[in-house]
């Protein structure tokens, strides 16, 4: 098994760990993990192929920054709704969201 094999691999298990928590989670802030736990898995597969195959590494570097500014926008966007809906709601839970408007 070659080295691209495991990297994928363990790039696969960090995708289905954050789309199961995702889906099992409750907490606004613990789906926030997980989306960012699936990025960190997208992230590692483009920098194992990138680096152990005839790709650009430079390109593969490039995409990962990508990645990673993707992700820290969109904790920063999601923790933004999360202060306004616990702000609004009373808390972050999803099960005490029910409606938006009331």
């Amino acid at each position: 098994m070659s080295a691209l094999t495991l990297y994928q691999i363990v790039a696969l298990i960090l995708l289905c760990a954050g789309l199961y928590g995702l889906t099992q989670r409750r907490s606004l802030v613990g789906m926030l993990i997980c989306v960012e736990l699936m990025l960190n898995g997208a992230g590692l597969s483009i920098v194992a192929a990138a680096q152990l195959t005839d790709f650009s590494a430079t390109l593969g570097q490039l995409g990962t920054l990508f990645v990673m500014g993707l992700a820290a926008a969109e904790a920063t966007l999601v923790l933004a709704i999360v202060v306004v809906v616990a702000r609004r709601f009373g808390s972050a839970q999803t099960s005490d969201i029910t409606t938006l408007k009331e």
